[in-house]
């Protein structure tokens, strides 16, 4: 994991469908899931932090996601202040912050309620293109009960979700370069039109901006927590096959 820079300036977080772990200045926060483009407080902070799979930090924090939506909170609002202090102290009293972060981390889910196998499939299949009525067959649920379990892994429902994943899949390619219309085709997006006012109501850049910018999706010192099995949250097998149309 990178380490965090002192004076690294991060950029813009985009909405990724991700929650985060954050440390700071001695403090312990949570980022919620974003719908939105989220610009750091301060430009000029060392940040170090773990991020969460879509769906997996809920069953870690003890949290429905939704109740995080577009937040920054002290984990001492959500566990007693006494665990945080001493997570916290431990954290501080490390030579290196990002190293002990994770390696908190990775504690702590070992010893959490294991995800949601669901928040995971659905995840898996929107983040591959899947229609919310496929993904809904394909894991047993109607479509309003998967709406309401995805507030609660994500933050927000499967509509949503789409969106977010589908941008992010757009924006990998316009930043390899890829011509913008062959990106939004790629995407699963109607036009170019169509993707570039979902870059502007979603991370408030233009499409050009992104490819000049190359803004991060998580500020530096940002990894990927593992699952409480220990397999790496972001390992997952091969992505579903789209269903047969």
């Amino acid at each position: 994991m990178a380490g965090a820079r002192p004076g690294a300036g991060p950029g813009p977080v985009l909405p990724d469908g991700c929650m985060d772990l954050l440390w700071s200045a001695g403090r312990l926060l949570v980022a919620g899931p974003d719908t939105r483009a989220h610009a750091p407080g301060d430009p000029l902070a060392a940040w170090a932090g773990v991020r969460f799979a879509p769906g997996d930090a809920p069953a870690l924090l003890g949290v429905p996601a939704h109740e995080l939506r577009d937040r920054r909170v002290d984990l001492a609002d959500l566990w007693p202040a006494a665990r945080v202090r001493g997570l916290a102290g431990r954290i501080a009293a490390a030579g290196a912050h990002a190293a002990a972060l994770e390696e908190a981390a990775l504690h702590l889910a070992a010893r959490a309620p294991r995800p949601d196998p669901l928040a995971r499939a659905v995840a898996a299949r929107l983040g591959a293109g899947w229609s919310v009525g496929a993904t809904a067959d394909a894991v047993g649920l109607g479509v309003r009960q998967l709406h309401r379990r995805s507030l609660d892994a994500f933050g927000y429902g499967p509509k949503t979700l789409t969106r977010i994943l589908r941008l992010r899949r757009a924006l990998a390619l316009v930043r390899a370069g890829t011509p913008f219309a062959s990106a939004a085709a790629l995407a699963g997006y109607t036009d170019q039109a169509h993707l570039a006012r979902d870059s502007r109501a979603l991370t408030g850049r233009t499409l050009t901006a992104h490819v000049t910018a190359h803004a991060p999706a998580r500020p530096s010192g940002r990894t990927t927590a593992p699952a409480p099995t220990r397999a790496p949250a972001h390992a997952r097998g091969p992505a579903p096959a789209r269903p047969p149309s």
